[in-house]
């Protein structure tokens, strides 16, 4: 298990190669590393309800759905609910299927007062493997870190 600091600054330097306008981008085991070892810290999951359900949850995780299934639509209440479950001065990670609703929920918090938000690369499944299944290349399940079925 690597330092908090280390963590986040190879988190960092993932945001200044990449021009990310948020404080950084960390791998599923960094950011269950880092969420071990900064008090207060959050994984805020933008999976829908669907995803949570029949999918797979992280315990402890905060849920709020980026956009709604099965519409597609953005949550406009997102930036609301995301202060009334996490205080703007946390250290806040933001994970979802693979990792782009994740980037954009890290995006739209930065803009809205959330000073210390990361992305977890690869998200909660990875990508899509030669047969277009997910699960099996890169993610938080993939990295057999603690997730729960309903």
């Amino acid at each position: 298990m690597g330092t908090l600091t280390a963590l986040l600054d190879l988190a960092h330097r993932r945001a200044v190669e990449f021009d990310l306008p948020y404080q950084g981008a960390l791998t599923p085991t960094e950011a269950h590393q880092v969420w071990q070892l900064a008090p207060g810290a959050k994984l805020v999951d933008v999976r829908t309800r669907a995803e949570l359900h029949f999918v797979g949850h992280i315990p402890g995780a905060v849920n709020l759905e980026w956009k709604f299934w099965p519409s597609g639509q953005l949550n406009t209440s997102f930036v609301t609910q995301l202060r009334q479950a996490v205080d703007p001065e946390s250290l806040v990670m933001f994970i979802c299927r693979a990792g782009q609703r994740a980037d954009e929920a890290a995006r739209l918090a930065t803009r809205s007062g959330y000073n210390n938000c990361y992305n977890v690369l690869e998200g909660f499944e990875g990508a899509p493997d030669a047969n277009k299944q997910r699960g099996r290349i890169g993610g938080w399940k993939f990295a057999n870190l603690p997730w729960e079925q309903e």
